[in-house]
């Protein structure tokens, strides 16, 4: 049985390493490229001359301003598209093409039981998901180390508001491909089992995945885990937007906290009560932004923060990813059943 699931998959292997083999090439020699940059600028020895702000800024700059923004987009595309396609062509076809064509009649009259069937091509294809999406993650994951040790030195001097928070960034990097591939398969067969048919099986992954992920940054990640609220001065962030709107209206965002993720922020004073009000003297009208800001300071102004500090990471994506392999556990427990007490035809 091992080896007829082989020979079926085979082909969607092959491809897969094709694609993994053409990435970590190109990944491979940017990221020595990139990996000198980071040492040439000095940032690993700028703790002992206090440069370390400064320094992660412009290497974050050159970074972002040549080749190798446009290189990580599009490793990052492949890994945030392979669950999807992972579920769309190994899993949605995986009980659909047997039932299409009846092979799974002569299957289950020789020596193999529907029990062992299920099981094999759901062991062995799942855990092929789990490697590919572990490789190509971990390796955009080491392609994009110094980058990301430069966003944490950076602070709020970085010239960049994406940090490995960002929907796209956290979903492309760390464990949680693993999850989500994972999880996509399961969602692809148990799409097979319950369509029957190839094509309408497809749709269904990728409308329920894409639903998923788009959900699931917005309304269940941000509350995994008691975000973090502070009250800190003006000069303490990285203000995302700022000004006085109509009815003298007060309006202040913070756009980034270092690389943490930056759930809500208002204007507030000292004991974190909102300020919706600018206070009287202070307009963008006289003197610009730098007066306007340093009228709100004199005033008490500061800003209100809820966030989650950098340093919870790999937390997140050990939460998520756990979730996620739980998930994909149980519609793969219920494609089991589902084959092995019930006929498919």
């Amino acid at each position: 049985m091992m080896w007829l699931t082989w020979r079926q998959f085979r082909p969607q292997a092959i491809a897969a390493a094709a694609v993994l083999a053409v990435l970590a090439a190109v990944l491979l020699v940017s990221g020595l490229s990139l990996a000198h940059l980071y040492t040439t600028t000095g940032i690993p020895a700028c703790h002992a001359h206090h440069d370390c702000e400064s320094l992660a800024s412009g290497f974050l700059m050159h970074a972002r301003s040549g080749s190798y923004d446009r290189l990580h987009g599009i490793a990052a595309a492949i890994v945030l598209l392979a669950p999807a396609v992972i579920g769309m062509f190994w899993g949605a076809p995986l009980i659909t093409r047997e039932i299409e064509t009846g092979t799974f009649r002569l299957a289950w009259n020789q020596s193999v039981s529907r029990y062992r069937w299920i099981g094999v091509k759901l062991g062995l294809i799942g855990l092929a998901s789990m490697a590919a999406a572990a490789v190509a993650s971990l390796m955009v994951t080491w392609w994009a180390a110094p980058i990301n040790r430069a966003v944490v030195l950076a602070g709020s001097a970085s010239p960049t508001t994406v940090n490995r928070f960002t929907p796209a960034a956290f979903a492309a990097s760390g464990i949680v491909p693993v999850g989500y591939a994972a999880f996509a398969f399961a969602l692809g067969v148990t799409a097979g089992v319950l369509v029957r048919r190839t094509v309408p099986a497809m749709a269904v992954t990728l409308a329920a995945f894409a639903a998923v992920q788009l959900a699931w940054p917005n309304w269940i990640r941000p509350h995994l885990i008691a975000p973090v609220h502070a009250v800190l001065a003006l000069g303490k962030v990285s203000l995302g937007g700022f000004g006085d709107g109509p009815g003298n209206s007060l309006f202040l965002a913070v756009g980034s906290k270092g690389d943490g993720w930056i759930l809500s922020s208002h204007a507030a004073n000292a004991a974190g009560q909102v300020i919706s009000r600018v206070p009287g003297g202070c307009s963008t009208q006289t003197g610009g932004p730098g007066a306007f800001l340093a009228c709100l300071a004199r005033n008490g102004v500061r800003a209100a923060v809820t966030y989650q500090p950098g340093s919870r990471y790999w937390t997140f994506q050990w939460y998520e990813t756990a979730i996620f392999l739980v998930l994909a556990a149980v519609l793969a427990t219920f494609c089991y059943w589902r084959v092995s007490r019930r006929a498919l035809a």
